[in-house]
């Protein structure tokens, strides 16, 4: 039983629920006949990936549903291999070269060498290759990525999805079609939320669908999750009805509380193994980042918080460059319990001396 935000993800341009004019040009782009590679760029839960696939069907048909999931194994110069998910049908392939952290340019460059090598199927004049995250790339991925663009342009086209263009190098960007895909306004997703409810015969009160579109931070991938979720929890719907929270955001708040409560090297450790246990989980690191920042500036003064945002930004920043994600994390977490303990001393002191 899938879930309802792939049950009913929209299949064609047809179906798109907001940025009709958006999926209309993407249609005459595939009719004109000249297909150029393609930077998709946008914040999470905006309909990338929706209509990156609603372009690859218009190209090719139903066959792009057909996919299989396999574990390719690529070598390094340094003779270490590393393995990596790729989903292809006959006619594209996909694939997040950033899972390989530091040794992602081993996997685009024999990637694309490999698709330009073979043909599509039904006389199509090209493949397409997707790549997820390229925003997360390393300089000298994004590099090798360029001279492949140029070298095997006859025989594959690149569809390059990205959560912004900032980190992705002007070379790049100057040699592809940008694409800027925006967040839908919240009554956009007060809409998709009530179509979903209406095909699945549930009666939703429009107090709720809008307190839901409101958590969502214009995600709607995580408004149609909530909803879903809302439903497991409690049916029929009742006012006031709590929105229930993914369990990893919970544990993210639990864990910058206990940040709170206490600063010294035993909590620091206490904290790593919650950390390590995220990860584990697959939480990207800007969520946690992200997330830890915004819980833990509710405790301090407007000039903390200035601090504590620099403090982040940099080490967030030396995370997507680095291959040890939980250093920068560990290193972000320590600085903040150094600076929130001199703050807290020095309120302390203040208080004292009046």
């Amino acid at each position: 039983m899938s879930l309802w935000v792939d049950k009913y993800r929209p299949k064609s341009f047809a179906d798109l629920d907001y940025h009709r004019d958006l999926g209309s040009n993407l249609k005459q782009l595939v009719t004109c006949g000249d297909f150029p590679h393609l930077l998709v760029y946008g914040p999470s839960g905006a309909g990338k990936r929706t209509r990156i696939s609603c372009l690859l069907r218009e190209l090719y048909g139903s066959g792009v549903d057909r996919v299989r999931i396999q574990r390719q194994v690529f070598e390094t110069p340094s003779k270490k291999k590393v393995e990596i998910s790729i989903y292809s049908s006959n006619y594209h392939i996909e694939v997040n070269p950033s899972d390989v952290g530091i040794y992602d340019r081993v996997v685009i460059q024999e990637l694309i060498k490999t698709v330009a090598e073979t043909h599509p199927l039904d006389s199509h004049p090209f493949k397409v290759i997707v790549l997820q995250e390229v925003d997360r790339l390393t300089k000298d991925a994004q590099d090798a990525l360029r001279r492949t663009m140029e070298k095997y342009i006859s025989s594959c086209r690149l569809i390059l999805c990205a959560l912004s263009t900032s980190r992705v190098t002007p070379a790049i960007q100057s040699r592809c079609l940008s694409i800027r895909v925006a967040a839908p306004s919240p009554n956009q997703i007060v809409k998709v939320l009530q179509s979903v409810a209406k095909r699945e015969s549930v009666t939703l009160p429009l107090d709720l669908a809008d307190r839901i579109a409101a958590k969502s931070d214009g995600n709607l991938r995580r408004a149609v999750l909530m909803l879903e979720a809302c439903r497991a929890d409690r049916y029929p719907f009742v006012d006031k009805q709590p929105i229930v929270e993914p369990d990893w955001e919970r544990y993210l708040k639990e864990t910058a509380f206990q940040i709170v409560q206490e600063q010294s090297p035993t909590k620091l450790l206490e904290v790593r193994e919650r950390l390590y246990e995220l990860l584990c989980h697959c939480i990207p690191v800007d969520l946690i980042f992200k997330g830890l920042l915004k819980e833990l500036v509710r405790n301090c003064d407007n000039q903390l918080k200035a601090e504590v945002c620099a403090e982040a930004a940099k080490s967030q920043w030396l995370s997507v460059r680095g291959s040890k994600q939980i250093i920068h994390l560990e290193s972000f977490i320590a600085n903040f319990m150094s600076m929130y303990k001199r703050f807290v001393e020095m309120a302390i002191t203040d208080d004292f001396d009046d």
